[in-house]
């Protein structure tokens, strides 16, 4: 076995790990399956990051028309395929390794169905925004997988989804300003890669085993949730005889109070209140709810 060992910057205080919990499958959504690490009563909120979700569905199964206020979402497919439609007219399909981080801000309503026969896997993470922020237009940003950035090292693959690493930077424009790295790290590699001081971050384990924070921690499998503590980046190891695959996810805390009604996420009770107001009556960014259902509806 080779020690091999890549980093940006050297990181002089590695974040240690100060939680560590699995996700466990449940139901949502219409036969779907979700492995839900953050949204879920152990960690409700890890400012500034409301949900991460692994699913995995099959047709007939979904999301069919559900509405968002006041946050973000980012989808990145692992296998298979999702087609995505909203009420203004947005429609696409994201294939595995894709991307489609989308601002849902004043309001969408949007379904997202299998495209493809056979299981359908990715992850979705939920990402707050900051009050100022709360009411923008919504936005799209989608990214193929032949476009998304990569870097290889000394063992270690990068595909930069958000911020930077091994030297490469994601286009992707964060409102929160946000880290989201899909690493794998072959036999023996070694990573260090720097998170801003200031930043919440975790570790979401895909595939294999690896170590992170102490060289001499306990291994940690497919499907856990590490929140790192304080310090200037993570360090990893995969000292394992396969591919270690994880993301690597941080993020500004925003620091704002929180109420949350599942998919509208606002500041205060009032602002919620009035969301679930405005959706009723189809207003403030909600127009064409009256009037709209996705073709996965009217099939």
């Amino acid at each position: 076995m080779v020690d091999t060992e890549v980093s940006d910057n050297i990181v002089e205080v590695p974040r240690p790990v100060v939680r560590r919990f699995q996700a466990r499958p449940q139901r949502e959504g219409v036969g779907a399956v979700v492995r839900r690490s953050i949204g879920r009563f152990e960690l409700k909120y890890f400012d500034p990051f409301l949900f991460l979700d692994e699913f995995s569905v099959s047709a007939p199964g979904g999301f069919p028309d559900h509405p968002h206020r006041g946050f973000e979402t980012v989808t990145y497919m692992l296998q298979g395929a999702i087609t995505h439609e909203d009420f203004a007219g947005h429609k696409g399909t994201i294939n595995a390794g894709d991307l489609q981080w989308m601002t849902a801000g004043r309001g969408i309503v949007h379904s997202e169905m299998p495209a493809t026969q056979g299981v359908q896997k990715g992850l979705q993470l939920w990402i707050n925004l900051s009050s100022k922020h709360k009411m923008v237009e919504p936005r799209y940003q989608e990214v193929q997988s032949k476009d998304v950035v990569e870097a290889e090292k000394n063992g270690v693959k990068v595909r930069v989804i958000a911020g930077e690493a091994l030297g490469k930077k994601s286009p992707v424009y964060t409102r929160t300003p946000t880290l989201y790295l899909d690493f794998t790290l072959k036999q023996g590699a070694n990573l260090q890669q720097p998170i801003p001081k200031s930043w919440n971050a975790f570790v979401y384990v895909l595939e294999g085993e690896g170590i992170f924070g102490n060289s001499r921690s306990s291994p940690v499998t497919a499907h856990h949730l590490l929140l790192l503590g304080p310090g200037d980046g993570l360090v990893a190891w995969n000292k394992s005889t396969k591919p270690l695959r994880f993301i690597l996810v941080g993020g500004e805390p925003l620091g704002e109070p929180l109420v949350q009604l599942g998919p509208f996420v606002m500041n205060t009770q009032e602002e919620i209140d009035q969301t679930l107001e405005d959706f009723d009556n189809c207003v403030n960014g909600f127009e064409r709810v009256k009037f709209w259902k996705s073709e996965a509806m009217i099939d």
